[in-house]
């Protein structure tokens, strides 16, 4: 009889049962995502925040408090404070520290909630160094003071109170689970606060921080979000559609892509989910009806940008943040959701279209002009994929890894494909990269300007067109093959030439990919500062000038202009997890108090692409002449301040 192989230590003793707050506090990645340092907006710190406010916005919704005040402080202390019902003061401990108690799970006191699961305020609470949660009802008070999910201070008995009703919730995220310089990004909290106040016409949220007060209320929702989104014209004015719990805006624009912008019960679903998917089934359906042509879906879709809101009770999301809508449902038991939301769209579309006649008539135009580009560039489209399909095999530009964005795997998150500049750069990433995650597309010098040209070009130009298939974005974003696409270029006047002309191509031809956040700029350090017991990597002057206070006059300071200067040793430390990434975003119109855009002197996207990508005009190169440092004189003054800095030190 064969010898049972050994346990390894797997007795009764291995078998742990965590609180609540043991739990949050050691897979906080299971409640808020990834725990970041607030330069990204999806970090955790963000999601903490979102927690609070959804509990607010809940109130608000129910029709209990039109205002919500929101305060940064300096030390990152936030407090959000409501004017909805207040939580009943004898079960104030339990709603902070008690997973799985609310009142959310009554569908008749929430009927249309984001939070459902009774866990996001106490994962704020274990997370948090401070945490303090205070309600007032009826003239009385009662607070409670935590850290980390501990209590620290309990009032006890409530106390006398004149403030209106309400709840107030104050936190400071915690140093142990969050990095030390954890901070807030004001405007992601911004672009936050924009979202809820198009979602809830009619609220008001104030924003209060050192440099003083702003107001976001919209009156229009989401026709007011189309117009803040809009980078140019539409084609015709914005068709706004509301029927039984679902409600929709759209135009289409000029460009490229389709852009999105879903909500379940005022929650933001950046990954879309069920609602999306019937929205984008339910305008091709209703169009092919309307003008009687079986129209291909990219014609009817292509450059379109639509914000889509439903209601749904007991919605069920794919995650704790609440990023991608599951439901099949409106309701437990009730109507089918994508057949409900098909059946409003169509009715509505069709009603409209019917009583617009110079709209429908744009619209058709639209889709026609989608059409017939589309089969102008199918030649050169499938010449450009068969030649793809041949050199896939040995695609010398790309050095691919073995996780991707489109897979089921764990780390799918991490994937990044870096695109270099020349052998030299793509060499030193190559050898430093984890092969598990990152990829690498090496670039042949510098790309063609693809400003004011067709989609035409992505097909012709053999490098362009490998980096979309490499990508797989080729149709839309749903295969997307990495999370983050990053632009690796030297820190000189060649690179950021490159850069610029990459993220002219993302924007002319793949707009959404920019939209939803996954193109970003890597940022190397500009110097070494070491002695021979330290080193530092400086990312900016004052990092080296503090750099050299550290090392002394025996600081060596090295000034690197070329990634291929790095030796992957080094490089190693700056693709790794602590690799500082800049997102590139595109700028909102802004909006007044009441959600309207107002004249800005910053350009849109399409406007600064001509600016800056367009024809050599005049404007431009007064703009060059005006704005034109030389660079040996700012290398001369690099030296000059290094060396008085070493002496001094």
């Amino acid at each position: 009889m064969a010898t049972p192989a050994p346990a390894h230590g797997y007795t009764e003793d291995s078998i742990k049962s965590l609180d609540w707050r043991e739990h949050i506090r050691l897979r906080p990645g299971m409640y808020i995502g990834k725990l970041g340092d607030g330069s990204l907006p999806e970090d955790g710190i963000y999601v903490l925040l979102k927690e609070v406010l959804d509990n607010c916005i809940d109130e608000h919704v129910m029709g209990y408090g039109n205002s919500i005040e929101i305060t940064i402080a300096d030390d990152q202390t936030v407090t959000v404070r409501d004017f909805g019902r207040g939580i009943p003061l004898g079960k104030l401990l339990e709603c902070a520290a008690q997973i799985n108690t609310g009142a959310k799970y009554d569908s008749e006191v929430f009927k249309r909630s984001v939070g459902l699961n009774g866990v996001g305020i106490k994962a704020v609470n274990a997370l948090s160094e401070f945490f303090e949660i205070q309600a007032i009802r009826e003239n009385q008070t009662r607070s409670i003071e935590f850290s980390q999910g501990i209590v620290v201070y309990d009032m006890g008995k409530p106390k006398a109170c004149t403030e209106p009703n309400g709840t107030r919730i104050a936190f400071r995220a915690d140093a142990e689970s969050f990095a030390d310089d954890t901070h807030y990004r004001l405007d992601f909290v911004r672009e936050m606060l924009r979202f809820y106040a198009w979602l809830n016409p009619g609220l008001t949220l104030l924003l209060r921080t050192p440099a003083g007060e702003e107001k976001f209320k919209s009156k229009d929702g989401l026709m007011d979000l189309i117009r803040a989104k809009l980078t140019e014209e539409p084609q015709y004015p914005i068709i706004h559609l509301e029927g039984k719990d679902v409600e929709v805006a759209f135009t289409h624009g000029s460009g490229y892509g389709e852009e999105y912008y879903s909500f379940v019960n005022g929650q933001h679903t950046t990954q879309g989910g069920t609602h999306l998917a019937a929205f984008r089934e339910a305008i091709v359906q209703e169009c092919r009806e309307f003008y009687k042509k079986q129209f291909d879906p990219a014609d009817v879709r292509g450059s379109l940008i639509a914000a889509v809101s439903v209601k749904v009770q007991e919605p069920i999301f794919e995650s704790q943040t609440k990023t991608k809508l599951g439901s099949t449902h409106m309701e437990p038991n009730g109507r089918n959701l994508r057949g409900h939301i098909t059946s409003v769209i169509t009715a509505q579309l069709d009603n409209f279209l019917h009583k617009h006649a110079d709209i429908a008539k744009s619209l058709q135009e639209k889709i026609n002009s989608n059409e017939k580009e589309r089969k102008e560039i199918s030649g050169i489209q499938k010449a450009a994929r068969e030649n793809a399909r041949k050199a896939k095999v040995c695609n010398k530009k790309l050095r691919d890894c073995r996780v991707h964005f489109d897979t089921k795997d764990k780390r799918r998150e991490d994937s990044t494909l870096f695109i270099t500049e020349g052998d030299s750069a793509s060499g030193s990433i190559t050898k430093s990269r984890d092969v598990e995650t990152q990829a690498v597309f090496s670039l042949r010098g510098k790309p063609l300007n693809c400003f004011g040209l067709t989609r035409k070009i992505v097909y012709e130009n053999e490098e362009f067109y490998l980096l979309a298939n490499a990508l797989q974005i080729e149709e839309d974003l749903e295969e997307l093959r990495f999370n983050r696409v990053v632009l690796a270029t030297d820190a000189d006047v060649d690179g950021m030439h490159i850069r610029l002309l990459m993220i002219t191509y993302f924007l002319q031809f793949f707009p959404e990919l920019v939209r939803k956040g996954h193109l970003y700029i890597l940022q190397t350090p500009l110097f070494r500062v070491r002695n021979k017991k330290e080193t530092y990597y400086c990312y900016s002057d004052d990092e080296r000038q503090r750099a050299i206070h550290r090392c002394g006059k025996t600081a060596e300071i090295t000034r690197f202009k070329g990634l291929g200067e790095i030796s992957p040793d080094e490089f190693k430390h700056f693709i790794g997890p602590n690799m500082r990434l800049e997102p590139v975003k595109v700028r909102d119109h802004e909006v007044d108090a009441e959600g309207k855009p107002i004249p800005s002197e910053h350009r849109s996207v399409k406007e600064m692409l001509s600016f800056y990508m367009g024809k050599n005009t005049p404007e431009r190169q007064t703009y060059i002449v005006d704005n034109l440092r030389i660079e040996e004189e700012l290398e001369f003054k690099d030296v000059a301040e290094t060396k008085a800095l070493a002496e001094a030190a």
